[in-house]
């Protein structure tokens, strides 16, 4: 659970704020929230589920690459469903 960098859990802890008010709240949920998903996707997992999404923006056959490999939509479901879980304990 601690092996994710505190710059990454502050980034995503600033994001989720933004998106769910800047209150007090919102930061012990998103603390929360950032906290479960390191408890279930291992961090060199979330990094890779967190940069397809942008990757298979790129035109052409590097963009392709992940938009319909098998192993960058399952990163991305795992990280989905540790999101999810996140939402149900924390929000």
């Amino acid at each position: 659970m601690n092996d994710y960098p505190t710059e990454t859990r502050s980034d995503y802890v600033f994001g989720c704020m933004k998106a769910n008010g800047d209150t007090r709240t919102a930061l012990q949920q998103c603390s929360c929230s950032v906290d479960v998903i390191a408890s279930i996707l291992p961090y060199d997992r979330y990094v890779e589920a967190e940069a397809v999404p942008s990757l298979a923006q790129v035109p052409g056959r590097f963009g392709a690459m992940f938009r319909s490999t098998e192993p960058a939509n399952a990163a991305v479901n795992e990280l989905r469903r540790a999101q999810a879980e996140a939402e149900v304990r924390c929000f």
